[in-house]
């Protein structure tokens, strides 16, 4: 009879497998995508440890913002219910940014799925090891803690890699919770009991996987309530001018009006009976323009061919906060959440993001210091002992100066936690 571990590693795809192999190979956490096999050995430390998030860029600090911010249940009794004191109170958390290889959602367009499923799984890798580097070195430390739970904030990543980091987790054998945000987001749908049609904005590899559609559906059919039309709109645009990347010059509501009308048109091809809705911020960086897409489909409604069809008051969907629910019924479930007047390991949250390891030979950058587009999308995965990027502590400096507006003016707790 097959082992459960192998039974586990033929149910994730190839570099998943690998990659598992891999890390259990080096089980001291050196290497480069490795972790200290170790770290959860103490039930009782494990409970100290903070919780990881990441995102491939920015745009999941939204759902950072959320944990901090979240006051729905009472902290002592764990009933539903503000309390006026956060859930999180007592937690602390890091957060991880791959913006050297964003945006995630691109790599399903040029067939490169199985790399991008393989970054997914290192993302968590990272976050369950000690190795970072410092800001100005070219050698890996070892003193970043690991983590006892892991948030996707990425719809993406949760669509092409939520099911491979839960198999990894179990193949490992680590009491890590596992947490992704396309589950909450048609929980959102749910919950905001809108009568009309669904849109969902999302990334081009979100809108291809389809999970969105599929998730809803289930969601709202178990529910006992029909479904209604659901259109997507992929843009392979929108992520990268949010966060002020420079091969997107246009301003963000450019690129807004662009999908919106995008997705009003895909939904009118539908010959729907009921106008667009409710519209899904199926990408995380999305909420920080929720302001300019609304402000881009009230516009379109003013065009004749749009007036019927687009609602004159619209219900957006950001999964955030129901993500930050699931987490805190997780932690209590199994135990690992700190009480009140216990502390984690760390006095405050940490902040990485993915930089160009320049120093590797053999990597292409572009003019402005990031990774060449082509270069970027044409990786293969299985290559453990070459790392293009490296992981080093975010600074609000390094955050383009358009996306640092948005984090400082609409997600404040984020802010005073990154130290401004």
């Amino acid at each position: 009879m097959k082992t459960l571990t192998a039974l586990l590693l033929l149910a994730v795809a190839a570099h998943a497998a690998d990659l598992i192999e891999h890390a259990r190979a080096n089980a001291d956490g050196k290497a480069a995508f490795s972790f200290d096999s170790n770290a959860w050995s103490d039930a009782e430390a494990t409970r100290h440890l903070p919780i990881g998030v990441f995102d491939s860029g920015i745009g999941g600090l939204t759902v950072l913002e959320a944990l901090l911010t979240l006051d729905a249940f009472h902290n002592d009794t764990l009933q539903p219910g503000a309390d006026g004191e956060p859930d999180f109170a007592q937690e602390r958390f890091i957060y991880f940014g791959d913006q050297a290889n964003m945006p995630y959602g691109n790599y399903s367009a040029v067939n490169r799925t199985d790399y991008l499923r393989e970054l997914i799984v290192k993302d968590a890798v990272f976050l369950l090891g000690r190795r970072a580097y410092p800001a100005a070195s070219t050698t890996p430390q070892y003193d970043k803690p690991p983590v006892k739970a892991i948030v996707i904030a990425c719809n993406t990543a949760t669509a092409y890699g939520l099911e491979d980091i839960r198999k990894a987790v179990a193949a490992w054998k680590i009491p890590v919770i596992v947490v992704g945000v396309v589950e909450a987001g048609a929980r959102g749908v749910l919950e905001s009991k809108t009568q009309g049609g669904i849109g969902v904005l999302a990334t081009v590899g979100t809108c291809a996987s389809k999970v969105y559609p599929r998730t809803i559906a289930s969601t709202l059919g178990r529910a006992g309530q029909s479904v209604p039309l659901i259109a997507q709109q992929g843009s392979a645009t929108l992520a990268g001018a949010i966060e002020g990347d420079a091969a997107f010059p246009d301003s963000v509501a450019v690129y807004a009006l662009k999908e919106a009308r995008s997705l009003a048109e895909a939904y009118r091809a539908e010959k729907p009976s009921v106008p667009l809705q409710t519209i899904v911020l199926g990408c995380t960086h999305y909420p920080l323009a929720q302001e300019e897409i609304n402000t881009a489909f009230a516009a379109l409604r003013q065009e004749p061919a749009f007036r019927d069809i687009i609602a004159e008051q619209r219900t957006f969907v950001n999964p955030a906060e129901a993500t930050a629910r699931e987490l805190f019924r997780e932690l209590a479930k199994s135990r690992l959440r700190l009480k009140p007047g216990e502390t984690c390991v760390i006095d405050q949250g940490l902040f990485y993001l993915s930089v160009p390891r320049v120093e590797e030979v053999g990597i292409q950058l572009s003019g402005d210091g990031s990774l060449d587009k082509d270069y970027k999308y044409s990786r293969s995965p299985g290559h453990f002992d070459f790392e293009d990027t490296k992981n080093v502590p975010l600074t609000p400096e390094l955050i383009p100066a358009n996306s640092a507006k948005l984090v400082k003016e609409r997600l404040p707790a984020v802010w005073k936690s990154l130290g401004r």
